[in-house]
């Protein structure tokens, strides 16, 4: 606003003198609004913030026995307030009283606010530092509901003014809506008869009805709407919410806001259980568990007699002794395979469970980071035609808005992924139930093979390729055991590939002639040796024992396939090796 002025007074002089004289000028005409911006923040310092909030929502905020504030927000406040060097009064009323004081200018903050669109054009939010799960509670003897719409046409009691009040009317609800002033008269009102149902914050709805000593209240339906809980200010009051921001952002890093969090929502469902609940439980964990262990010692002393038996047989015939002590060799080393493939299966399923944990948030969070980086974008494109280039996140932002869509779209594509692999893994690891009645398209299994294997693919070779041969035929049997098959298959030709270079080519069809479905594979491999061919399917047959093969990989694909009525055919020469599985198409009318 000064360059005018400067640049008269400056025009004169010329050289050193004159660039001395213009640091003077412009540093004479800016003091006055620096020391007025100064003199603000030392004002926002010093004044006493007025912090408002609702009497009775505990375990949030609520005034205990001793007549004082008291609750998660208010443990919370008082932090922020000291590590942010501010000084603070609680006013604690009902919460419609409090919503009309922040907007009067009575109260500075409000510090337990849910977030919504409509809201933000009233107030400004803070960053969330609680999620709030909202509930249906009724009573015990109360005909069952699963949802919110199944509420239409029931009477339901909902706190005046709150978040789930205005979410219900958007709803199209509020026909039988009844307000109260808090959350716990909703509630009295469900457990004395007068009203059917009450929606209340889950947190709030179970501290009350332990301290009230509801016992005939239940949450029905435990989740049925979440809303992030914020601080909120007077539209524009950005300097404020600023330090509520910052030193919430402290309080997380220094570990305080976890200890808060855990001392106050920690622990939801406070319901005390009784004995007979727990003999009832242990009953149903203990009686089949001694069924099974007595089973379990029943099959042993069955099985030691049978080998008691067996040893007398072999003492008698000492002819075929070595030939029975090398089948029993052999059976043990099956039996210690099948149980690591099943210990494998249940490591699986677990890990694959674990995964999903941080990939659901991942899936959660990037749509939310998605549209605020949309709703921000307004407001630094706005700056920077104002203002030029600048530097975000140690980048020019000329560059940062064309890369960070892109870094959103790619961390949204990779959660589905791992999603995708993990459930492939998930399926793969299932115990088999189906007894071999699905139908099943080839395609699908043999794509769902290739993501299962994927990294090993990517290690084993630069030249893999697939083609899916469009309307396949379906055919009949286990999902399960032919992706068994074929990443069996497919890891063998990694295997036997020398370098990345050499391809492998994965192709399915139809053939009508014999009306079979056909899937074939090739790698460029060394080839097997055509003494080798004819035994590639026996099991413990291997000629990779030094790289800890085990042989029964093929063996176990070919009677897999077998049990399918399929065949499995190899062919080798010193450029490769060719694995064909051919399966019987299935048709709906061979059934009827």
């Amino acid at each position: 606003m000064h360059t005018g002025p400067a640049r008269l007074l400056l025009a004169p002089w010329q050289g050193r003198g004159s660039l001395l004289l213009a640091l003077v000028v412009l540093c004479f005409l800016a003091a006055p609004s620096t020391l007025l911006a100064a003199a603000d923040v030392a004002a926002a310092q010093t004044r006493t913030v007025v912090v408002g909030g609702d009497r009775d929502y505990p375990p949030y905020e609520f005034i205990d026995r001793s007549g004082q504030p008291a609750g998660y927000n208010v443990d919370l406040t008082r932090a922020i307030a000291e590590v942010m060097g501010m000084k603070v009064e609680f006013r604690l009323g009902s919460w419609a009283e409090m919503r009309d004081a922040l907007q009067s200018g009575r109260v500075d903050v409000l510090q337990g606010m849910s977030y919504s669109t409509e809201r933000s054009d009233e107030v400004d939010f803070s960053v969330p530092h609680a999620v709030v799960n909202h509930a249906i509670f009724g009573r015990k003897d109360n005909p069952s509901v699963n949802s919110l719409e199944e509420l239409k046409g029931k009477s339901v009691a909902v706190h005046r003014g709150g978040i789930m009040h205005d979410y219900l009317i958007r709803q199209g609800l509020g026909g039988k809506l009844t307000l109260t002033d808090t959350p716990a008269d909703a509630l009295r009102l469900v457990a004395s008869g007068k009203i059917e149902y009450a929606v209340v914050a889950i947190v709030p709805g179970m501290y009350m009805i332990r301290e009230l000593k509801l016992t005939n209240l239940v949450p029905v339906v435990r989740n049925v709407a979440s809303h992030r809980y914020c601080y909120a200010v007077d539209k524009g009051n950005a300097v404020l919410l600023s330090r509520f921001n910052e030193g919430l952002a402290i309080l997380k890093k220094t570990g305080q806001y976890d200890a808060i969090h855990n001392k106050w929502l920690g622990v939801v469902d406070t319901t005390p259980i009784d004995w007979w609940t727990i003999v009832k439980y242990a009953a149903v964990v203990v009686v089949p568990l001694f069924l099974l262990l007595s089973g379990f010692a029943l099959w042993s002393r069955t099985l030691h007699r049978q080998v008691a038996l067996r040893t007398a047989d072999l003492t008698r015939e000492i002819a075929e002794r070595r030939q029975v002590e090398e089948e029993l060799r052999l059976n043990q080393q099956q039996l210690v395979q099948a149980d690591k493939m099943a210990a494998l299966g249940v490591l699986v399923s677990g890990v694959a469970h674990e995964i999903n944990n941080p990939t659901g948030i991942i899936l959660l969070e990037a749509p939310i980071l998605k549209r605020f980086h949309s709703d921000a974008t307004k407001i630094l494109e706005r700056y920077y035609e104002e203002n030029g280039d600048f530097t975000c996140g140690g980048l020019p932002y000329s560059r940062m808005r064309q890369e960070v869509p892109k870094s959103l779209a790619k961390i949204q594509d990779a959660g589905k992924r791992i999603k995708r692999i993990v459930d492939d893994l998930k399926d793969f690891a299932r115990q088999d139930t189906t007894g071999g009645n699905e139908v099943i398209d080839l395609n699908t299994a043999a794509q769902a093979a290739v993501r299962l294997v994927e990294p090993t693919i990517r290690k084993a070779t630069r030249n893999f390729s697939v083609g899916y041969r469009k309307g396949l035929p379906r055919v009949r049997g286990n999902r399960q055991r032919l992706e068994q098959v074929l990443v069996n298959l497919i890891l063998n030709a990694c295997q036997a590939l020398p370098d990345p270079e050499r391809g492998i080519e994965l192709v399915t069809w139809h053939d009508a002639f014999r009306d079979t479905v056909v899937v074939r594979l090739r790698d460029e491999g060394t080839g097997i040796a055509a003494e080798h061919l004819s035994r590639l399917t026996d099991p413990f047959f291997t000629t990779k024992q030094d790289q800890g093969g085990t042989g029964l990989g093929l063996s176990v694909s070919a009677g897999i396939v077998k049990e399918h009525g399929g065949t499995l055919e190899f062919q080798s020469d010193g450029s490769g090796t060719t694995v064909t599985l051919t399966l019987p198409a299935y048709h709906k009318e061979v059934d009827a």
